[in-house]
């Protein structure tokens, strides 16, 4: 009488491997062979989608990404100037199509969106309801409008040096200087690149 021997390796083992979706991708993979031409570029492909779900990784409601994955609509752009003073003859000429992403987002995956709360940045353009264009990649220098947060809470302000020390400074004399002290925890998130203001 033959006795079949059991298989000891290989085959599906329950409980082993990754649970599903729990990838860096945060979602479930599949393994495929890809040509060596195109290595380089699926590559940066999966970097730029890891370091898009890195920073979507910030824990807060106000904060807004942009899909990357939607059509964009182009607008007309009108070459004609709009005078603010005294009216000018119109001009009907269509210089080209204006893709509102290509002129407010210069990096997507570093960009995010943030609505502005109160009043301490009038003078800077920046009213409560505004949208702010936040790019983490741009150089938070003096001078530069930042967002950050501080010990928790969120802000928008100015980055100053103010008798040799930095200081996030409004654009409101209603407001006053906070100072940046070092038992203070901040972490600035980006600078404000443009200003979303409805009219």
């Amino acid at each position: 009488m033959m006795v079949k021997e059991l298989k000891k390796h290989g085959g599906t083992r329950i409980g082993a491997g990754r649970k599903k979706g729990s990838s860096v991708y945060g979602e479930a993979t599949k393994a495929v062979r890809i040509p060596e031409s195109l290595l380089a570029t699926v590559s940066e492909l999966l970097d730029h989608k890891k370091k898009l779900l890195a920073t979507k990784n910030i824990e807060h409601p106000a904060i807004y990404f942009p899909d990357l994955d939607s059509p964009v609509p182009s607008i007309p752009f009108y070459s004609a100037s709009v005078a603010a003073g005294f009216p000018s003859p119109a001009d009907d000429y269509v210089e080209k199509r204006l893709d509102l992403n290509e002129l407010l987002i210069k990096k997507p995956s570093s960009t995010f969106f943030v609505r502005a709360e109160g009043e301490s940045m009038l003078g800077a353009g920046i009213h409560p309801g505004d949208v702010l264009v936040v790019d983490r990649s741009v150089h938070a220098g003096v001078g530069k409008i930042v967002v950050c947060a501080l010990d928790g809470e969120l802000t928008v302000k100015r980055l100053r040096s103010k008798e040799g020390k930095l200081v996030l400074a409004p654009e409101n004399p209603d407001y006053s200087d906070i100072p940046i002290r070092e038992e203070v925890e901040m972490v600035i998130w980006g600078v404000v690149t443009s200003v979303i203001h409805n009219v």
